[in-house]
């Protein structure tokens, strides 16, 4: 092998790199509502009033980290600490996994991510953050008590049919497989996964709170 090859392999191994699409940087697996919300620190209906980029520190390397800073109107909590949220943190762009946010102050928002403490949060694209017109009225009313009545069960995400529950405490989400890869389906849209009393979890839907016969291993 001639002594200038390695070198020349190493370039071009660089200049590919370089090439890659930002976009493949970030990737996000698909969670039902329900996961979001359990997952996440803080929950709100707020509007975005501004936005400005800012340093957040440094990294390993002595460089700046960027930040998008959003001034919000919140609304409403459904989940988080007693003071408001003034802030929502996000990386600068999609490629690195950040959110954006309109902020012509008209479009409110279901946001859904950690606690930064003092009235901040931070969000990412693989957060719950949706339009609220968007959401279907069944979403709407789990927001405040059926999501988190849940919170203790387990929601498998089915990637092909047939496809079995592992557990009394899980519920098989399929709108990935019953409606070609739709996140955003009749579950997603119209569905809670609730614990009983007896410990399993099914699938409840309905814009009333759950009968107490259901939780009393009722079938949905």
């Amino acid at each position: 092998m001639p002594a200038a090859l390695p070198s020349l392999l190493a370039w071009l191994a660089v200049l590919l790199l370089g090439r890659a699409r930002p976009a493949d940087a970030c990737s996000c697996s698909p969670i039902h509502p329900q996961q979001a919300f359990c997952n996440a620190d803080i929950v709100i209906r707020a509007k975005a009033v501004s936005a400005k980029e800012v340093d957040s520190g440094n990294d390993i390397y002595g460089n700046p980290i960027k930040r998008i800073q959003y001034e919000i109107k919140q609304i409403k909590m459904f989940k988080g600490p007693d003071k408001d949220i003034e802030f929502i943190y996000t990386a600068p762009s999609t490629a690195v996994c950040g959110r954006l946010l309109d902020t012509g102050g008209k479009k409110e928002y279901l946001i859904a991510g950690k606690s930064e403490g003092n009235g901040k949060m931070h969000i990412t694209l693989c957060d719950l953050v949706s339009t609220w017109d968007s959401l279907s009225p069944t979403q709407k009313k789990s927001l405040n008590q059926r999501y988190q009545m849940g919170c203790e069960c387990k929601i498998s995400r089915c990637l092909s049919i047939p496809c079995f529950v592992s557990s009394s405490d899980e519920c098989l989400w399929t709108d990935w497989a019953m409606e070609k890869n739709n996140v955003d389906g009749r579950q997603a849209k119209h569905y809670a996964c609730i614990k009983r009393s007896d410990g399993s979890c099914a699938w409840y839907r309905g814009m009333a709170p759950p009968k107490q016969e259901f939780l009393d291993i009722e079938d949905p």
